[in-house]
Protein backbone atom coordinates (compact mmCIF):
# COMPACT_ATOMS: atom_id res chain seq x y z
CA UNK A 1 0.00 0.00 0.00
CA UNK A 2 1.28 3.49 -0.79
CA UNK A 3 -1.20 4.93 1.69
CA UNK A 4 -1.82 4.36 5.34
CA UNK A 5 -4.79 5.69 7.03
CA UNK A 6 -4.75 7.65 10.51
CA UNK A 7 -7.60 8.00 12.60
CA UNK A 8 -9.48 8.96 15.36
CA UNK A 9 -12.77 8.71 16.34
CA UNK A 10 -14.91 11.06 19.14
CA UNK A 11 -17.89 9.02 20.04
CA UNK A 12 -20.51 10.59 22.25
CA UNK A 13 -22.86 8.44 24.34
CA UNK A 14 -26.35 9.72 25.41
CA UNK A 15 -26.53 8.43 29.16
CA UNK A 16 -29.88 6.69 30.54
CA UNK A 17 -30.39 9.25 33.69
CA UNK A 18 -33.82 9.86 34.23
CA UNK A 19 -33.13 13.44 34.57
CA UNK A 20 -30.92 16.09 32.87
CA UNK A 21 -27.07 16.23 33.41
CA UNK A 22 -27.99 19.51 35.74
CA UNK A 23 -31.74 19.95 35.74
CA UNK A 24 -34.37 17.84 36.90
CA UNK A 25 -36.75 17.62 32.73
CA UNK A 26 -36.63 14.02 31.32
CA UNK A 27 -34.83 13.00 28.92
CA UNK A 28 -37.22 10.40 27.47
CA UNK A 29 -36.83 10.36 24.05
CA UNK A 30 -40.15 12.09 21.62
CA UNK A 31 -43.04 14.51 22.82
CA UNK A 32 -44.12 17.31 21.63
CA UNK A 33 -40.77 19.82 20.47
CA UNK A 34 -39.76 22.05 23.70
CA UNK A 35 -42.46 20.56 26.34
CA UNK A 36 -39.32 18.85 28.29
CA UNK A 37 -37.33 21.86 29.13
CA UNK A 38 -37.03 24.15 32.53
CA UNK A 39 -35.35 27.31 33.66
CA UNK A 40 -32.12 25.66 33.50
CA UNK A 41 -32.09 24.31 29.94
CA UNK A 42 -33.38 27.40 28.85
CA UNK A 43 -30.73 29.72 30.15
CA UNK A 44 -32.82 32.42 32.31
CA UNK A 45 -31.33 34.41 34.10
CA UNK A 46 -30.21 33.73 37.20
CA UNK A 47 -30.80 29.93 37.22
CA UNK A 48 -28.01 27.41 38.71
CA UNK A 49 -27.23 23.92 37.15
CA UNK A 50 -26.91 21.15 39.84
CA UNK A 51 -24.87 17.84 38.86
CA UNK A 52 -26.82 14.44 38.14
CA UNK A 53 -24.78 12.05 40.81
CA UNK A 54 -26.18 9.29 38.83
CA UNK A 55 -24.42 10.63 35.59
CA UNK A 56 -21.13 10.72 37.55
CA UNK A 57 -21.55 7.44 38.60
CA UNK A 58 -22.10 6.14 34.74
CA UNK A 59 -18.75 7.65 33.67
CA UNK A 60 -16.90 5.99 36.16
CA UNK A 61 -18.32 2.53 35.24
CA UNK A 62 -17.45 3.49 31.33
CA UNK A 63 -13.68 4.97 32.72
CA UNK A 64 -13.39 1.59 34.58
CA UNK A 65 -15.03 -1.20 31.90
CA UNK A 66 -12.27 0.54 29.71
CA UNK A 67 -9.28 0.76 31.66
CA UNK A 68 -9.23 4.64 32.34
CA UNK A 69 -7.29 5.89 34.91
CA UNK A 70 -10.45 8.03 36.93
CA UNK A 71 -9.58 11.64 38.15
CA UNK A 72 -9.98 12.18 41.82
CA UNK A 73 -10.29 15.86 41.36
CA UNK A 74 -12.54 16.38 38.19
CA UNK A 75 -14.15 19.99 36.69
CA UNK A 76 -16.23 21.43 34.45
CA UNK A 77 -15.52 23.98 31.88
CA UNK A 78 -17.84 26.28 29.73
CA UNK A 79 -17.07 25.81 25.99
CA UNK A 80 -18.46 28.91 24.21
CA UNK A 81 -20.14 29.01 20.57
CA UNK A 82 -23.19 30.38 19.07
CA UNK A 83 -25.76 28.47 17.39
CA UNK A 84 -29.89 28.28 17.85
CA UNK A 85 -29.80 24.98 19.44
CA UNK A 86 -27.36 26.39 22.84
CA UNK A 87 -29.38 28.89 24.40
CA UNK A 88 -26.85 29.75 26.57
CA UNK A 89 -24.72 30.50 24.06
CA UNK A 90 -21.96 28.02 25.93
CA UNK A 91 -22.26 24.04 26.78
CA UNK A 92 -21.12 23.14 29.82
CA UNK A 93 -18.29 20.60 29.16
CA UNK A 94 -14.76 19.21 30.64
CA UNK A 95 -11.38 20.99 29.39
CA UNK A 96 -8.89 20.38 32.17
CA UNK A 97 -9.11 17.41 34.24
CA UNK A 98 -12.13 15.16 32.80
CA UNK A 99 -12.70 12.06 34.55
CA UNK A 100 -11.41 9.02 32.46
CA UNK A 101 -8.26 9.49 30.64
CA UNK A 102 -5.90 6.92 29.33
CA UNK A 103 -7.59 4.00 28.84
CA UNK A 104 -7.79 1.25 25.73
CA UNK A 105 -10.25 -1.03 24.30
CA UNK A 106 -9.20 -3.98 21.94
CA UNK A 107 -10.67 -4.99 19.22
CA UNK A 108 -10.00 -8.10 16.66
CA UNK A 109 -8.71 -6.55 13.29
CA UNK A 110 -8.33 -8.66 9.95
CA UNK A 111 -5.67 -7.12 8.92
CA UNK A 112 -3.53 -6.30 11.55
CA UNK A 113 -4.77 -9.39 14.29
CA UNK A 114 -5.32 -8.31 17.70
CA UNK A 115 -5.00 -4.43 18.12
CA UNK A 116 -5.40 -2.00 21.37
CA UNK A 117 -7.12 1.21 20.67
CA UNK A 118 -5.98 3.81 23.02
CA UNK A 119 -8.70 5.80 24.40
CA UNK A 120 -7.47 9.46 25.29
CA UNK A 121 -10.47 10.95 27.37
CA UNK A 122 -13.81 10.19 28.55
CA UNK A 123 -15.47 13.65 29.56
CA UNK A 124 -19.04 14.66 30.46
CA UNK A 125 -20.67 17.57 29.12
CA UNK A 126 -24.55 18.31 28.88
CA UNK A 127 -26.26 17.86 24.84
CA UNK A 128 -27.19 20.85 22.41
CA UNK A 129 -30.30 21.43 21.40
CA UNK A 130 -31.78 20.27 17.67
CA UNK A 131 -32.36 22.29 14.49
CA UNK A 132 -34.66 22.04 11.75
CA UNK A 133 -33.62 23.03 8.65
CA UNK A 134 -36.51 21.91 6.37
CA UNK A 135 -39.15 24.51 7.52
CA UNK A 136 -39.31 26.46 4.21
CA UNK A 137 -36.46 30.12 5.15
CA UNK A 138 -37.11 29.10 8.95
CA UNK A 139 -34.87 27.10 11.32
CA UNK A 140 -37.24 25.88 13.85
CA UNK A 141 -35.49 24.66 17.38
CA UNK A 142 -36.51 21.74 19.34
CA UNK A 143 -34.77 22.01 22.89
CA UNK A 144 -36.24 18.63 23.84
CA UNK A 145 -32.46 17.29 24.03
CA UNK A 146 -30.70 20.03 25.66
CA UNK A 147 -29.35 19.26 29.03
CA UNK A 148 -29.12 15.42 28.48
CA UNK A 149 -26.33 14.15 29.88
CA UNK A 150 -23.18 12.96 26.95
CA UNK A 151 -20.52 11.41 27.48
CA UNK A 152 -17.66 11.89 25.15
CA UNK A 153 -14.87 8.91 24.41
CA UNK A 154 -12.40 10.45 22.39
CA UNK A 155 -9.74 8.38 21.13
CA UNK A 156 -6.03 8.21 20.18
CA UNK A 157 -5.45 7.90 16.08
CA UNK A 158 -4.62 4.22 16.67
CA UNK A 159 -7.06 3.26 14.00
CA UNK A 160 -5.81 2.28 10.68
CA UNK A 161 -9.04 1.20 8.48
CA UNK A 162 -12.61 1.78 8.47
CA UNK A 163 -13.26 -1.91 9.42
CA UNK A 164 -11.06 -1.84 12.81
CA UNK A 165 -13.35 2.05 13.09
CA UNK A 166 -16.19 -0.37 12.85
CA UNK A 167 -14.91 -3.06 15.57
CA UNK A 168 -14.06 -0.34 17.81
CA UNK A 169 -17.54 1.09 17.76
CA UNK A 170 -18.99 -2.37 18.17
CA UNK A 171 -16.71 -2.83 21.36
CA UNK A 172 -18.20 0.61 22.65
CA UNK A 173 -21.77 0.17 22.19
CA UNK A 174 -21.23 -3.70 23.69
CA UNK A 175 -19.24 -2.04 26.77
CA UNK A 176 -22.36 0.51 27.06
CA UNK A 177 -25.13 -1.36 26.67
CA UNK A 178 -23.60 -4.14 29.01
CA UNK A 179 -23.39 -1.30 31.83
CA UNK A 180 -26.81 -0.03 31.00
CA UNK A 181 -25.96 3.35 30.72
CA UNK A 182 -26.50 3.78 27.41
CA UNK A 183 -29.38 2.33 24.93
CA UNK A 184 -26.56 2.85 21.73
CA UNK A 185 -29.54 3.61 19.12
CA UNK A 186 -27.36 5.94 16.66
CA UNK A 187 -31.09 6.58 14.73
CA UNK A 188 -32.22 8.33 17.74
CA UNK A 189 -29.30 10.18 18.21
CA UNK A 190 -28.25 8.35 21.62
CA UNK A 191 -24.75 7.12 19.80
CA UNK A 192 -23.45 9.74 17.84
CA UNK A 193 -19.26 9.06 16.34
CA UNK A 194 -17.00 11.45 14.81
CA UNK A 195 -13.81 10.91 12.44
CA UNK A 196 -10.68 12.29 12.04
CA UNK A 197 -9.31 11.00 8.94
CA UNK A 198 -5.62 11.49 7.60
CA UNK A 199 -3.04 9.76 5.61
CA UNK A 200 0.35 9.54 4.98
CA UNK A 201 2.79 7.74 3.60
CA UNK A 202 3.58 3.90 4.37
CA UNK A 203 5.90 3.60 7.01
CA UNK A 204 6.08 7.45 7.66
CA UNK A 205 5.55 8.49 11.31
CA UNK A 206 4.50 11.96 10.36
CA UNK A 207 0.82 12.79 10.36
CA UNK A 208 -1.13 14.09 7.28
CA UNK A 209 -3.66 16.72 7.23
CA UNK A 210 -6.68 15.50 8.98
CA UNK A 211 -9.98 16.17 7.89
CA UNK A 212 -13.22 15.54 10.45
CA UNK A 213 -16.27 13.63 8.97
CA UNK A 214 -19.62 14.43 10.65
CA UNK A 215 -23.20 13.06 10.21
CA UNK A 216 -23.11 9.40 10.19
CA UNK A 217 -26.04 7.54 11.93
CA UNK A 218 -24.91 4.28 12.13
CA UNK A 219 -21.93 2.21 12.04
CA UNK A 220 -21.85 1.15 8.50
CA UNK A 221 -22.12 4.48 7.38
CA UNK A 222 -19.15 5.23 9.87
CA UNK A 223 -16.98 2.49 7.35
CA UNK A 224 -18.64 3.92 4.28
CA UNK A 225 -17.51 7.38 5.33
CA UNK A 226 -14.25 6.71 6.19
CA UNK A 227 -13.39 4.61 2.95
CA UNK A 228 -14.96 7.50 0.92
CA UNK A 229 -12.78 9.97 2.54
CA UNK A 230 -9.14 7.80 1.83
CA UNK A 231 -10.07 7.05 -1.21
CA UNK A 232 -10.81 10.86 -1.48
CA UNK A 233 -7.90 12.07 -0.21
CA UNK A 234 -5.60 9.99 -1.68
CA UNK A 235 -6.67 10.97 -5.16
CA UNK A 236 -5.84 14.71 -3.96
CA UNK A 237 -2.56 13.37 -3.43
CA UNK A 238 -1.94 11.52 -6.30
CA UNK A 239 -3.11 14.42 -8.95
CA UNK A 240 -1.09 16.71 -6.97
CA UNK A 241 -3.78 18.34 -4.74
CA UNK A 242 -3.00 19.62 -1.09
CA UNK A 243 -5.46 18.06 1.48
CA UNK A 244 -7.48 20.72 3.43
CA UNK A 245 -8.23 20.82 6.81
CA UNK A 246 -11.93 21.28 7.47
CA UNK A 247 -15.07 19.91 8.77
CA UNK A 248 -17.09 17.46 6.21
CA UNK A 249 -20.83 16.14 6.39
CA UNK A 250 -21.17 12.33 5.38
CA UNK A 251 -24.20 12.63 2.71
CA UNK A 252 -25.46 8.55 2.78
CA UNK A 253 -27.49 9.00 0.04
CA UNK A 254 -24.76 9.94 -2.21
CA UNK A 255 -22.10 8.20 -0.68
CA UNK A 256 -19.85 11.19 -0.58
CA UNK A 257 -18.67 14.03 2.14
CA UNK A 258 -19.56 17.38 1.49
CA UNK A 259 -17.88 20.51 3.04
CA UNK A 260 -19.24 22.09 6.42
CA UNK A 261 -16.65 24.69 7.33
CA UNK A 262 -12.63 24.97 6.91
CA UNK A 263 -10.23 25.74 9.51
CA UNK A 264 -10.23 28.82 8.92
CA UNK A 265 -14.03 28.94 9.89
CA UNK A 266 -13.75 26.54 12.89
CA UNK A 267 -14.82 27.29 16.35
CA UNK A 268 -12.87 28.94 18.94
CA UNK A 269 -14.26 27.52 21.60
CA UNK A 270 -12.77 30.02 24.47
CA UNK A 271 -12.63 27.38 27.04
CA UNK A 272 -12.71 28.76 30.95
CA UNK A 273 -13.68 27.04 34.31
CA UNK A 274 -17.38 26.70 35.00
CA UNK A 275 -17.79 29.28 37.67
CA UNK A 276 -21.45 27.51 38.61
CA UNK A 277 -20.36 24.25 39.01
CA UNK A 278 -17.38 23.11 41.79
CA UNK A 279 -15.02 20.46 41.27
CA UNK A 280 -16.07 17.43 41.91
CA UNK A 281 -13.67 15.24 44.45
CA UNK A 282 -14.47 11.43 43.98
CA UNK A 283 -13.53 8.69 46.90
CA UNK A 284 -11.40 5.77 46.04
CA UNK A 285 -13.84 3.77 48.19
CA UNK A 286 -17.00 4.84 46.05
CA UNK A 287 -14.69 4.18 42.52
CA UNK A 288 -14.01 0.70 44.45
CA UNK A 289 -17.49 0.29 45.21
CA UNK A 290 -18.03 0.63 41.71
CA UNK A 291 -16.04 -1.56 40.04
CA UNK A 292 -17.18 -4.25 42.13
CA UNK A 293 -20.65 -3.75 40.56
CA UNK A 294 -19.38 -3.75 37.21
CA UNK A 295 -21.18 -6.58 35.34
CA UNK A 296 -19.82 -9.31 33.52
CA UNK A 297 -18.32 -7.00 30.37
CA UNK A 298 -18.81 -8.63 26.31
CA UNK A 299 -15.23 -10.19 26.29
CA UNK A 300 -14.81 -12.12 30.17
CA UNK A 301 -18.73 -13.70 28.72
CA UNK A 302 -17.68 -14.10 25.59
CA UNK A 303 -14.44 -15.95 26.93
CA UNK A 304 -16.98 -18.22 29.70
CA UNK A 305 -19.52 -19.01 26.64
CA UNK A 306 -16.43 -20.37 24.90
CA UNK A 307 -14.84 -22.32 28.44
CA UNK A 308 -18.12 -23.57 30.26
CA UNK A 309 -20.19 -23.96 27.00
CA UNK A 310 -17.31 -25.66 24.38
CA UNK A 311 -18.68 -23.10 21.89
CA UNK A 312 -16.20 -21.80 19.50
CA UNK A 313 -15.09 -17.89 19.71
CA UNK A 314 -17.02 -16.99 16.63
CA UNK A 315 -20.71 -18.41 18.05
CA UNK A 316 -19.53 -16.83 21.58
CA UNK A 317 -18.54 -13.77 19.75
CA UNK A 318 -21.93 -13.72 17.89
CA UNK A 319 -23.80 -14.77 21.30
CA UNK A 320 -22.41 -11.90 22.91
CA UNK A 321 -23.14 -9.28 20.41
CA UNK A 322 -25.47 -7.71 23.12
CA UNK A 323 -26.50 -8.53 26.61
CA UNK A 324 -30.35 -9.51 25.71
CA UNK A 325 -28.79 -12.15 23.31
CA UNK A 326 -26.40 -13.74 25.91
CA UNK A 327 -29.06 -14.06 28.65
CA UNK A 328 -31.32 -15.38 25.86
CA UNK A 329 -28.70 -17.99 24.75
CA UNK A 330 -28.14 -18.68 28.36
CA UNK A 331 -32.26 -18.76 29.17
CA UNK A 332 -32.19 -21.73 26.19
CA UNK A 333 -28.97 -23.42 27.57
CA UNK A 334 -30.41 -24.04 31.08
CA UNK A 335 -33.43 -25.64 30.13
CA UNK A 336 -31.71 -27.43 27.25
CA UNK A 337 -29.44 -30.31 26.76
CA UNK A 338 -27.08 -29.46 24.37
CA UNK A 339 -25.41 -25.58 24.48
CA UNK A 340 -23.86 -26.11 20.62
CA UNK A 341 -27.40 -27.12 19.33
CA UNK A 342 -29.01 -23.85 21.29
CA UNK A 343 -26.07 -21.91 19.48
CA UNK A 344 -26.22 -22.98 15.74
CA UNK A 345 -29.97 -22.24 16.38
CA UNK A 346 -29.96 -19.14 17.55
CA UNK A 347 -27.40 -18.13 15.25
CA UNK A 348 -29.54 -18.96 12.74
CA UNK A 349 -32.80 -19.61 12.80
CA UNK A 350 -33.49 -17.25 15.72
CA UNK A 351 -31.39 -14.56 14.66
CA UNK A 352 -33.41 -14.73 10.87
CA UNK A 353 -37.06 -14.01 12.48
CA UNK A 354 -35.13 -11.00 14.05
CA UNK A 355 -33.38 -9.70 10.90
CA UNK A 356 -36.61 -10.06 8.94
CA UNK A 357 -38.40 -8.53 11.10
CA UNK A 358 -36.49 -6.05 12.43
CA UNK A 359 -36.95 -6.77 16.39
CA UNK A 360 -34.78 -6.70 19.24
CA UNK A 361 -34.85 -10.76 21.38
CA UNK A 362 -36.85 -9.00 23.93
CA UNK A 363 -39.60 -8.78 21.12
CA UNK A 364 -39.06 -12.45 19.94
CA UNK A 365 -42.21 -14.70 19.85
CA UNK A 366 -40.22 -17.66 21.40
CA UNK A 367 -39.46 -17.94 24.88
CA UNK A 368 -36.15 -19.26 26.18
CA UNK A 369 -37.96 -22.40 27.90
CA UNK A 370 -40.29 -22.73 24.78
CA UNK A 371 -37.35 -22.88 22.51
CA UNK A 372 -35.55 -25.29 25.08
CA UNK A 373 -38.31 -27.27 24.61
CA UNK A 374 -38.24 -27.66 21.05
CA UNK A 375 -34.70 -28.49 21.00
CA UNK A 376 -34.93 -31.35 23.95
CA UNK A 377 -37.13 -33.04 21.27
CA UNK A 378 -34.21 -32.66 19.09
CA UNK A 379 -31.71 -34.11 21.32
CA UNK A 380 -33.57 -36.53 22.36
CA UNK A 381 -34.80 -38.16 18.74
CA UNK A 382 -38.31 -37.82 19.17
CA UNK A 383 -37.67 -35.25 15.94
CA UNK A 384 -35.93 -34.91 13.23
CA UNK A 385 -33.93 -31.73 12.64
CA UNK A 386 -36.02 -31.10 9.58
CA UNK A 387 -39.17 -31.89 11.39
CA UNK A 388 -38.04 -29.32 13.62
CA UNK A 389 -38.10 -26.76 11.54
CA UNK A 390 -41.53 -26.96 10.50
CA UNK A 391 -42.49 -26.97 14.14
CA UNK A 392 -40.41 -23.75 14.59
CA UNK A 393 -43.02 -21.94 12.57
CA UNK A 394 -45.74 -23.05 13.57
CA UNK A 395 -44.51 -21.97 17.76
CA UNK A 396 -43.79 -18.58 15.69
CA UNK A 397 -47.60 -18.04 15.22
CA UNK A 398 -49.25 -19.61 18.62
CA UNK A 399 -48.11 -20.23 22.03
CA UNK A 400 -48.36 -23.81 22.10
CA UNK A 401 -45.43 -25.58 23.05
CA UNK A 402 -43.07 -27.98 20.49
CA UNK A 403 -44.17 -31.21 22.63
CA UNK A 404 -48.23 -29.89 21.94
CA UNK A 405 -47.64 -29.12 18.51
CA UNK A 406 -45.83 -32.89 17.67
CA UNK A 407 -48.36 -34.23 19.24
CA UNK A 408 -51.24 -32.36 17.21
CA UNK A 409 -49.78 -32.80 13.84
CA UNK A 410 -48.35 -36.52 14.58
CA UNK A 411 -44.38 -35.34 13.64
CA UNK A 412 -42.77 -37.69 15.83
CA UNK A 413 -40.11 -39.51 14.99
CA UNK A 414 -40.01 -43.00 13.67
CA UNK A 415 -36.91 -44.80 15.55
CA UNK A 416 -38.56 -48.23 15.72
CA UNK A 417 -36.50 -50.25 13.24
CA UNK A 418 -39.29 -52.74 12.99
CA UNK A 419 -41.53 -49.61 11.65
CA UNK A 420 -38.98 -48.56 9.29
CA UNK A 421 -37.49 -51.95 7.85
CA UNK A 422 -41.00 -52.80 5.74
CA UNK A 423 -40.28 -49.08 4.06
CA UNK A 424 -37.10 -49.70 3.68
CA UNK A 425 -37.26 -52.95 1.52
CA UNK A 426 -39.66 -51.21 -0.34
CA UNK A 427 -37.68 -48.77 -1.36
CA UNK A 428 -35.03 -51.09 -2.58
CA UNK A 429 -37.85 -53.38 -4.49
CA UNK A 430 -39.50 -50.58 -6.05
CA UNK A 431 -36.26 -49.28 -7.38
CA UNK A 432 -33.86 -51.94 -9.53
CA UNK A 433 -32.41 -49.36 -11.76
CA UNK A 434 -30.83 -47.86 -8.65
CA UNK A 435 -29.98 -50.66 -6.77
CA UNK A 436 -27.70 -51.96 -9.52
CA UNK A 437 -26.19 -48.50 -9.79
CA UNK A 438 -25.50 -48.49 -6.40
CA UNK A 439 -23.94 -51.55 -5.97
CA UNK A 440 -22.18 -50.80 -9.20
CA UNK A 441 -20.41 -48.23 -7.18
CA UNK A 442 -21.93 -45.25 -7.40
CA UNK A 443 -22.90 -44.18 -3.86
CA UNK A 444 -24.23 -41.51 -3.90
CA UNK A 445 -27.58 -42.93 -4.65
CA UNK A 446 -27.76 -44.09 -1.26
CA UNK A 447 -29.35 -40.15 -0.98
CA UNK A 448 -31.73 -41.21 -3.28
CA UNK A 449 -33.02 -44.25 -1.17
CA UNK A 450 -33.15 -42.14 2.06
CA UNK A 451 -35.90 -39.58 -0.16
CA UNK A 452 -37.74 -42.59 -0.94
CA UNK A 453 -38.32 -43.61 2.94
CA UNK A 454 -38.36 -40.24 4.14
CA UNK A 455 -41.17 -39.60 1.31
CA UNK A 456 -42.98 -42.44 2.57
CA UNK A 457 -42.91 -41.14 6.53
CA UNK A 458 -43.29 -37.54 6.06
CA UNK A 459 -39.81 -37.06 7.16
CA UNK A 460 -40.20 -38.51 9.80
CA UNK A 461 -38.02 -41.11 9.57
CA UNK A 462 -34.93 -41.36 12.47
CA UNK A 463 -32.17 -39.92 10.04
CA UNK A 464 -28.83 -41.76 11.29
CA UNK A 465 -31.49 -45.16 11.59
CA UNK A 466 -32.64 -44.94 8.45
CA UNK A 467 -29.20 -44.62 7.29
CA UNK A 468 -27.58 -47.70 8.75
CA UNK A 469 -30.36 -49.89 7.42
CA UNK A 470 -30.21 -48.31 3.96
CA UNK A 471 -26.15 -49.38 4.13
CA UNK A 472 -26.97 -52.67 5.54
CA UNK A 473 -29.63 -53.59 2.75
CA UNK A 474 -28.22 -51.92 -0.45
CA UNK A 475 -24.90 -53.92 0.22
CA UNK A 476 -26.65 -57.31 1.33
CA UNK A 477 -26.91 -58.40 -2.12
CA UNK A 478 -23.18 -57.72 -3.13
Amino acid sequence: MKYEAVIGLEVHAQLLTDSKVFSHSSTRFGGEPNSKTDPVVLGLPGVLPVLNEKAVEYIVKMGLATNCEITRESRFARKHYFYPDLPKGYQISQFEAPFCTNGFLEIESEERGKQTIRINRIHLEEDAGKSIHDAGSETLVDLNRSGVALIEIVSEPDIRTAQEAYAYLVGLKQILTFLDICDGNMEEGSLRCDANVSIRPAGSETFGTKTEVKNMNSFRNVERAIIYEIGRQEKLLEEGERIVQETLLWDANAGRVRSMRSKEEAHDYRYFPEPDLPPVFLEDSWIEQLREELPELPHARQQRFVKEFGLPEYDAGVLTGTKELANYFEGVVAESKDAKLASNWIMSDVLRVLNEEKIEISDFAISEARLAGLLNLVSDKTISLKIAKTVYEDMLESELQAQEIVEKKGLAQISDPAVLEPLVDKAIEDNPAQLAQFRAGEQKLLGYFIGQVMKATGGKADPALLNKLLREKLQDGE
